[in-house]
């Protein structure tokens, strides 16, 4: 392999700045502790689910921005660090208001939930569905080998994260990666025009 003067992150960098879904995954590899310890020592009101969502959403965030990150302004740990610290912000406030969306009955609090009742859909909305579903599962063949077995188990099996980690012997924030790119991809594909 010829030797391109970069570091090895650099070097990854460039490659997912390409396109390249692995060189991004190795990123993740390398960065993903440093980014939860960092979120632990910062940020001491989290559990492991919303540590594991924030993360995912940072890195989804960095994976959609990476064209941006100039080595010559910060290390590309210092830049990761960034957006997740800017993540969390943007989680707790978030969670912090929809928890001044309770009502106490009873002594016990309550989240107020929105008790819209079910509609059911016109058979026009039904074809339309039906068009979409047969566009996506057709989108899902064209994604990359990374991400196609992961979509189809979720998008179309309804498999949950958990389920396909432990059937593909993976980490959890990888699946909820990939999906997340996979949903990406798709969605892209589902709003472009028809040729």
């Amino acid at each position: 392999m010829a030797k391109t003067g970069l570091n090895h992150i650099d070097d990854l960098v460039r490659q997912a700045v390409g396109g390249d879904g692995r060189a991004f995954t190795s990123l993740w590899d390398e960065n993903i502790a440093a980014v939860k310890q960092y979120l632990l020592g910062n940020f001491h009101q989290m559990d492991d689910f919303l540590l594991d969502d924030i993360c995912s959403r940072s890195f989804e965030k960095a994976f959609r921005t990476i064209d941006t990150y100039d080595a010559s302004k910060a290390q590309f740990r210092t830049w990761l660090t960034t957006i997740a610290r800017n993540t969390a912000i943007d989680v707790l406030q978030k969670e912090r208001r929809m928890g001044e969306n309770v009502q106490s009955i009873d002594g016990e609090t309550q989240q107020i939930v929105n008790t819209t009742p079910d509609i059911m859909d016109s058979p026009i909305d039904v074809i339309i569905k039906n068009e979409n579903q047969e566009k996506m599962e057709s989108g899902i063949e064209g994604l990359p080998d990374l991400y196609r077995d992961i979509a189809k188990m979720r998008l179309i099996d309804g498999m949950q994260y958990e389920e396909i980690a432990e059937k593909l012997d993976i980490p959890l924030n990888t699946v909820r990666t990939r999906i997340r790119r996979a949903k990406e991809q798709l969605e892209k594909l589902m709003n472009d025009p028809e040729d």
